[in-house]
């Protein structure tokens, strides 16, 4: 896997995926930044997010659950003095879907989580990792 990054100008650079994606990252404008794309470690927690979330769909899918919707909402905390790593994430799933079976939709959780992650493995170096999950009955709205 390869990645290359380019200076744009103050804080701001492009990201370049091996596969040919790109992606803008920025300081804020407290540390000289333009605040016009994702800061780098946000970018870390957003790839912990995307690498679970494909783990959790493709899961459920093999389960044979009826999985339409998911999202998952991550809060990061970090040291207070550099390397500023993080040292606690939580993750809190919203699975939507037919019918789904709440065992099933736990064991998906702790297959991404303790298994096929590669991501959570290497923020569990450094940060405590908590997990929780809601099912939400497809068809059905949404409060809060």
């Amino acid at each position: 896997m390869k990645a290359r990054v380019q200076w744009l100008d103050g804080r701001a650079f492009v990201g370049e995926s091996g596969s040919g994606h790109a992606v803008v990252m920025d300081g804020s404008p407290e540390s000289g930044g333009r605040n016009i794309g994702v800061r780098p470690m946000e970018m870390m927690l957003l790839g912990l997010g995307g690498c679970t979330a494909f783990d959790i769909v493709m899961i459920l899918e093999r389960m044979r659950e009826k999985v339409t919707g998911l999202d998952i909402s991550l809060e990061g905390e970090r040291a207070g003095e550099d390397p500023k790593v993080f040292t606690h994430v939580k993750l809190v799933y919203r699975i939507t879907g037919h019918k789904l079976k709440p065992a099933n939709v736990e064991r998906a959780v702790n297959l991404s989580a303790e298994k096929y992650c590669s991501a959570s493995a290497m923020f569990g170096k450094t940060a405590a990792i908590e997990h929780s999950f809601e099912i939400i009955e497809a068809g059905e709205g949404v409060s809060g």
